[in-house]
């Protein structure tokens, strides 16, 4: 019987392939690699404030570069070698800036961990009484796989990455921790209790471990860039209308959120987690010192906010988006109001923004220390916070040849100091950005949510801007915007300096290329019977054994949400089917029918395993529960954890996700080692499209290269399948 609560709730139905999420995606690095050698400092737990109860997709596909994208650019060589040659310096800091991962992380304490429980500190006040409070109560916890299963399926992932004496020194490590009555199954033992006390046993652990305690700059380490589809449009007027029709259809969405009418994702027949949906409006990260907070301002607080901000020349206003009824602004009169803002902030202000692209001990200790202690910037710095989302109005930016690369360089950082990156606030969950020459995109903090509920909204946004009809000139007089001032003192003008030569150094070294693959998309791969996301990844494990003659630990994101308040695991693309398969495509002494049968034995396991991690069976969240665990208990951190093939199998080279959208829009984010890729994918029926990313001051790296070497590896596939297909 159905509940009458649940009566009437629309569904939205994903394959099994949609669970596949971005990683950073990325999921930030991989923090199955937490460091926690160091284990008798104390962990502290993260401090999460909600005010609101709230808070992935198993599709593949592919898409096919022209053979004039892969053109060598003098340009780019040249600005790598300078970074090389003559900024050694830098390089030597970047790299250690840039070595965190949750799971290399050298210990920050758990003192206390075992008090505090995730609900209270993540979700806060609950969802008011509606269909999304059955739904989620429906939902299964998120199991803890089997230890022998884990630890089996832990060797086998390993065998492709390191040599026998390697492996055989890892096979005794895992024999000894999963002995009869030893130290791993007296772990395991300790995480089925946690998992029994808690709605999800590493809710709060992946949080703390991969979002708030992470160091790093959310700008390229942490934060995605979603580019859009550029618009036709160019000049300030057309850059308002749409500006406009934007801002209307985003809060056309929210109307969903609210009333908690949004389609349920389901994965065939079963329901999927909504709690990330809402968490993405009136959200905002706040910087600390050690570690950051959450805060959602949901239905439930004191005061609803009924504003967003927009920002333009560095300046800050708020604008009320709601009627004294709170129904949604028009578009009209939301227009008159951005007309207002640009009137009032015709020239470049201080970019206090630029703030929130710095390491966050850094910015937490001016946003703590010097900002929040002034009574003007308190008052702007919560307005800020509580806003419903931001609105970027960006200026024109010198266009490059490549202008997809370009906007996806704006969507990532926003181009630097002297461009629009002082025109954000990148710790604000939502923010969409709108150029004058027609750039459309959204850049997203990352600890609220994976790529769906956005890639969602998106959707949702750009169909209502196709559909809505053309802005008016309205009579009625709005409420006029409200500056957000900020009293700048010498140290955090000091800190703003700062922040822009730390940023510039990072853009210089973002080495990003955005491709479409136009031979063919995911309808090939369906056509012969493959899973097409299983597809894409092997032909990227294909590019990266050409250019470097071996196997790397590749991440691809997997959603969790079958279960309560599930976020993601690890599939491992790498595999050793996977690796038999690329060093027989460089062989020429074998037949094209057995290098097709070892092609269809990689694909389908590695379709497999992406089922069992959507499943719950993944191992590397597993193995971070039983290393966190023992340090909760104040246990050494168990051999297997320091034994270098682990170190080896975390260091994520290929850090990659597929995040669909109808829309030809594509996710951004960074590598999450110094000398890796980051590479996010969107299928379509008939192209694949491709943001491949990694630093300049790697010389080992080369998206270029790699990008040619994976449009290579989607052809020799295709015309390896189509060849024996004929005899």
């Amino acid at each position: 019987m159905t509940h009458p609560l649940a009566q009437g709730v629309q569904l939205r139905v994903l394959s099994a392939e949609s669970l596949i999420l971005p990683t950073c995606l990325c999921v930030c690095s991989d923090p199955n690699q937490l460091c926690l050698k160091n284990h008798k400092k104390t962990i502290m737990a993260f401090s999460v404030t909600t005010r609101s109860h709230s808070y992935e997709s198993y599709d593949a596909e592919d898409s096919v570069f022209e053979p004039s994208d892969f053109a060598d650019s003098s340009d780019q060589n040249c600005m790598r070698h300078d970074l090389v040659d003559q900024k050694s310096r830098r390089h030597k800091r970047f790299v250690r800036r840039h070595s965190y991962s949750p799971y290399e992380v050298k210990v920050k304490t758990l003192a206390h961990h075992h008090q505090w429980k995730a609900p209270e500190f993540f979700r806060g006040a609950k969802l008011p009484p509606g269909r999304m409070v059955v739904h989620q109560s429906s939902l299964p916890h998120l199991p803890v796989p089997d230890l022998a299963q884990t630890l089996q399926k832990y060797l086998k992932v390993v065998r492709p990455l390191v040599d026998d004496v390697a492996f055989q020194k890892t096979e005794q490590l895992v024999e000894e921790f999963g002995k009869p009555g030893g130290l791993g199954e007296s772990l395991q033992s300790k995480l089925q209790s946690r998992a029994h006390e808690r709605q999800n046993w590493l809710d709060d652990w992946w949080l703390h471990m991969a979002y708030l305690d992470n160091r790093e700059p959310v700008v390229i380490h942490v934060s995605p860039g979603i580019v859009c589809p550029p618009q036709d449009f160019n000049g300030k007027k057309e850059q308002l209308q749409f500006a406009a029709k934007l801002v209307a259809g985003v809060l056309d969405y929210k109307v969903q959120i609210d009333d908690q009418s949004v389609p349920i994702d389901r994965l065939r027949t079963r329901p999927l987690c909504m709690d990330q949906y809402y968490k993405l409006f009136s959200a905002c990260r706040l910087p600390g010192e050690q570690r950051d907070q959450v805060v959602v301002y949901g239905p439930d607080c004191g005061v609803r906010p009924r504003h967003i901000v927009v920002v333009h020349n560095n300046q800050f206003f708020s604008l009320d988006v709601y009627d004294n009824n709170w129904k949604p602004l028009s578009q009209d009169h939301i227009h008159a109001q951005l007309k207002k803002v640009v009137c009032q902030s015709k020239h470049p202000s201080v970019p206090v923004g630029i703030l929130t692209t710095e390491n966050r001990d850094t910015w937490g200790m001016v946003y703590n220390q010097a900002l929040k202690k002034d009574k003007t910037n308190k008052l702007s710095l919560e307005a800020i916070n509580r806003s419903i989302f931001m609105l970027c109005l960006d200026q024109e930016t010198v266009r490059e040849e490549d202008r997809w690369t370009s906007m996806g360089h704006q969507l990532m950082h926003g181009g630097g100091s002297q461009h629009n990156s002082g025109n954000r606030w990148f710790d604000k969950t939502l923010q969409f950005t709108v150029g004058t020459d027609g750039a459309v995109g959204i850049v997203y903090e990352h600890s609220a949510a994976e790529g769906p509920p956005i890639i969602s909204l998106l959707d949702h946004m750009l169909d209502y801007c196709s559909q809505s009809p053309a802005v008016k000139e309205t009579s009625v007089q709005p409420k006029e915007p409200e500056r957000l001032p900020f009293s700048l003192n010498k140290s955090v003008l000091e800190a703003i300096d700062n922040a822009k030569q730390s940023l510039d150094m990072q853009v210089r070294d973002l080495d990003l290329h955005l491709v479409t693959f136009k031979t063919y998309g995911k309808d090939f791969p369906k056509s012969q019977r493959l899973s097409p996301d299983s597809y894409i990844q092997i032909a990227m494990q294909l590019a990266y054994y050409k250019v470097n003659k071996v196997a790397c630990a590749t991440y691809e994101s997997g959603s969790t949400r079958m279960f309560h308040l599930g976020r993601t695991d690890t599939i491992r693309s790498a595999s050793v089917e996977s690796l038999k398969f690329c060093q027989a495509m460089q062989d020429s002494s074998i037949q094209p029918s057995e290098k097709v049968a070892l092609l269809r034995r990689a694909v389908e396991g590695h379709k497999r395993y992406a089922q069992e991690t959507v499943s719950g069976q993944g191992i590397d969240r597993h193995l971070l529960g039983l290393k966190l665990i023992a340090v909760e208990a104040g246990l050494d951190v168990p051999d297997l954890f320091e034994d270098s093939t682990y170190e080896q199998a975390v260091h994520f080279k290929l850090s990659t996700s597929q995040v669909p959208s109808k829309y030809d829009s594509l996710l951004c984010f960074g590598p999450v080692v110094p000398d890796g890729y980051g590479i996010c994918y969107n299928p379509a029926e008939d192209h694949l499209n491709f943001c491949i990313s990694a630093y300049n001051s790697h010389q080992e790296t080369d998206t270029v290269k790699l990008a040619a070497a994976l449009n290579q590896s989607l052809l020799d596939m295709q015309e390896l399948l189509q060849t024996q297909a004929k005899l």
